[in-house]
């Protein structure tokens, strides 16, 4: 690798757009990042994957905090469900160096695909449908909230179901976080939206302010293994933490159906990535 200034730039600017993206559709940046090193910048799978890690921490620091300051995140639903993605996290760094990671690419890339099914047919959908209602779990817990929604200049409330469901898929988003060093945002917005029916604001913005908690699990692992480069890490965090920003800001003017089309369009894209690496396909 020549580590040259241009080079660092080149990554610097990557990971910005990375970031912006990865704030605005609750992913994180590293299922951007870790596409990007290896394919573009010939960066080391072990090191992306390490610098993946610390971009995770950056977004989620970066855009959670101007999400909760915009009301938006549900706080205690991301405290509640941080505690199965963190559990997933820690196993799935320690499996990282025993899994087949074919198997798990094609896994990944074959849920992903499915997942997106439900998200096409809810393009269009402002709000939750009025029918949702607090399950027990939710009740106890005081999880339902509300968000100022922009596009109908009001405040909307809404309820949480599914918690279980959502809980489990949580854990199964937390393995994977530790697995690929990434933060794993699809899982958690596919468990808040599908699962759990909350806004797709409210999913994307949790989702971000879960994020670096569950990358912050695994990160020390990866670190005493020797896997985050600090020459590669410091320019993916930097950029990444200005994309984050930025897509906060857009986030919170863009429509929730616009939102649903970049989330979706991303979801495929990462799919057709995972499959054709499970395969042994570079591109």
């Amino acid at each position: 690798m020549d580590l040259t200034i241009y080079y660092i730039l080149l990554i610097l600017i990557a990971a910005v757009f990375a970031g912006i993206i990865g704030s605005m559709a609750g992913l994180g940046g590293g299922v951007l990042i870790v596409p990007f090193l290896t394919l573009y910048f010939h960066v080391p799978i072990s090191l992306a994957i390490g610098a993946s890690i610390i971009s995770v921490i950056a977004t989620s620091s970066g855009a959670a905090s101007a999400y909760v300051k915009d009301k938006i995140s549900n706080i205690r639903v991301g405290t509640f469900l941080v505690l199965f993605t963190t559990s997933g996290a820690i196993a799935g760094a320690f499996l990282e160096h025993i899994a087949p990671k074919q198997i798990i690419y094609i896994v990944f890339g074959v849920v992903l695909l499915i997942s997106v099914i439900p998200l096409i047919r809810k393009i269009g959908e402002v709000n939750q449908p009025p029918t949702v209602k607090n399950d027990p779990i939710a009740e106890k817990l005081s999880l339902n909230s509300h968000y100022p929604n922009y596009e109908m200049k009001k405040e909307m409330d809404y309820n949480v179901t599914g918690v279980k469901s959502g809980s489990a898929m949580m854990l199964v988003a937390g393995i994977l976080s530790g697995l690929l060093g990434i933060g794993s945002g699809v899982f958690k917005v596919i468990a808040m939206d599908t699962f759990m029916k909350l806004p797709i604001k409210v999913s994307t913005t949790t989702s971000n302010f879960m994020i670096g908690m569950t990358a912050a699990a695994s990160a020390g692992i990866y670190f005493f293994n020797g896997e985050v480069n600090p020459i590669i890490a410091a320019p993916v965090a930097i950029g990444v933490l200005i994309g984050a920003v930025v897509g906060a800001r857009l986030l919170v003017r863009t429509k929730g159906s616009t939102v649903r089309i970049i989330f979706g369009i991303i979801i495929v894209v990462v799919a057709v990535e995972m499959l054709l690496s499970g395969v042994g396909i570079s591109l």
